[in-house]
């Protein structure tokens, strides 16, 4: 290939990966629901007990959160989960009652879970819960918050203007 062909080529590529860079980055142009929006506060009230379904649903938070349409004005979106229910159990670091596959996906949860606290989503957890379903609160993730109440956390946060999204 001659050095013209190589050029008109690099130039093609380069317009390519800039026109792609400005679809993605329209910051909410493809959500009719975000126009006129300036900031998005978020609170899942999380108490999926089946550990392939929180896995998932923990990486379809996670996935939400880094989107780049939440980003209103480049500030990313304020998240908060709170955990309670059966859910307690699958963050616990005490998986003996869980069988080999389903300790392979607490892997994935807690890998999940130590990767969304780096990004800056508040993670907290139900201790009323904790303690009815008999967890030990010493095992439940460092990443976690523990507070008393679970619904009292989900009370203030909608109360300070964050929409709830249930995951069960």
């Amino acid at each position: 290939m001659n050095r013209k062909a190589i050029f008109f080529l690099r130039g093609v590529i380069v317009s390519v990966l800039i026109c792609l860079f400005v679809a993605t980055n329209t910051n909410g142009a493809e959500y009719e629901a975000l126009e006129g929006v300036n900031d998005i506060k978020v609170v899942f009230d999380f108490s999926a007990n089946d550990a392939k379904m929180a896995a998932l649903y923990l990486d379809l938070i996670h996935q939400t959160f880094k989107d780049k349409n939440l980003q209103i004005k480049s500030k990313r979106p304020d998240v908060v989960v709170v955990f309670h229910g059966g859910t307690v159990k699958l963050v616990s670091s005490n998986t003996e009652r869980f069988s080999d596959e389903e300790k392979v996906v607490l892997g994935q949860i807690a890998n999940r879970v130590s990767a969304m606290a780096k990004d800056g989503i508040k993670l907290e957890i139900c201790v009323f819960a904790v303690n009815l379903l008999g967890v030990d609160p010493a095992t439940i993730l460092p990443e976690i918050t523990q507070v008393d109440n679970g619904w009292i956390s989900l009370i203030g946060y909608q109360a300070k203007g964050y929409s709830l999204v249930t995951a069960f």
